[in-house]
């Protein structure tokens, strides 16, 4: 009968850190990369996680487990520096499974109380073992029992990909580069047979957040005001590196909306809300600092589609022009300046 209990049990805890030992026993990241991607198939559930090897540069050591093709493009974007100038995003953004070795003051009580539990003995830098949940948006957390299970799966096959890598380094090549090597569970009887395939993620779903709509008379109402025109503005949406949460449950990053004056770099307007809300809401929000301070830009500038698709048919209804730019400077420079005191 399959444990419902989101809780591991002991017998789970205890496989996933033998096959964690086993992982930095073998060292895999002596001979591989962060960019020698590869996949794991989970036995139970059909999801692919793409496994990411860290340690070659000496000072991180892990195995991450990229849940999906949310996680496999999120880690592209990390491993190809795209969070060169603002490193705190690469956190933000990961969705997976992370077996990482840590010194003693990394791990919480929780942590402690496993190890002791399990009767386990540590000592030394980057010895001890931590494992984490990773989702965007939200501060790593503890595992449940199906990802302590699939991580452990996972460790045991990036150890036998890992040998056969160091054997033969092009075992992870392949003509097209929208391809995979990925371990594929067949199960002819109670025992897993793995076998190797070469496999294309899955196409990266982009849901629209629901954003709530300007009402008609507010509509009304701006364009009769005869408002003063002019300026250019930048607005952006961001996770900012500050942790906040909710009675019992999982702390969060927030969501930052900042909008700025492109020619003064003068900071006109931000807000701290969850995500999902600072994306519903920010159009309505707009409307009613235009009404408060009297004043409508000739122009919005914005670096993200999903600001752009937020805020395109509010700027068509209000005729102001809005335009796609690849960077922010006005913004980005207030951005720096605010790290700090947030």
């Amino acid at each position: 009968m399959m444990n419902i209990d989101p809780s591991p049990s002991l017998q789970e805890w205890k496989a996933l850190y033998e096959a964690a030992l086993e992982f930095k026993e073998l060292a895999p990241w002596n001979w591989m990369h962060d960019t020698d991607i590869f996949g794991v198939k989970d036995p139970v559930s059909g999801e692919i996680g793409y496994c990411c090897i860290m340690g070659a540069a000496g000072e991180y050591y892990a195995l991450g487990l990229y849940s999906g093709s949310e996680g496999l493009y999120g880690l592209l974007k990390i491993v190809s520096d795209e969070f060169s100038e603002f490193k705190d995003e690469a956190l933000f953004i990961q969705s997976c499974l992370m077996a990482s070795f840590e010194d003693r003051k990394c791990l919480q009580k929780q942590d402690l109380r496993q190890i002791k539990a399990l009767g386990l003995k540590f000592r030394g830098r980057n010895a001890w073992p931590m494992f984490r949940n990773y989702m965007p948006g939200f501060f790593p957390w503890y595992l449940k029992s199906d990802e302590v299970r699939f991580l452990t799966v996972a460790l045991k096959q990036a150890m036998d990909v890992s040998m056969r890598f160091k054997k033969y380094p092009g075992l992870l090549v392949h003509p097209s580069m929208d391809h995979y090597f990925v371990r594929v569970p067949d199960k002819p009887s109670d025992d897993i047979i793995w076998k190797d395939e070469w496999l294309e993620p899955s196409p990266l779903k982009m849901e629209d957040a629901p954003v709530i709509p300007v009402k008609e008379t507010t509509l009304r109402r701006l364009k009769k005001a005869r408002l003063q025109r002019g300026g250019i503005w930048e607005i952006d949406f961001f996770y900012v590196p500050a942790v906040l949460q909710e009675k019992e449950e999982r702390p969060y990053f927030p969501y930052m909306s900042l909008l700025v004056d492109h020619n003064s770099t003068l900071i006109l307007k931000f807000q701290l809300e969850k995500e999902a809300d600072c994306k519903s809401t920010f159009p309505v929000k707009f409307v009613d600092f235009i009404e408060h301070v009297k004043v409508m830009p000739d122009e919005l500038l914005v670096k993200r589609y999903d600001v752009y698709r937020i805020m395109e048919p509010l700027s068509a209804e209000l005729g102001i022009e809005i335009n796609m730019v690849e960077s922010l400077p006005a913004l980005e420079s207030a951005r720096k300046s605010m790290k700090d005191f947030i």
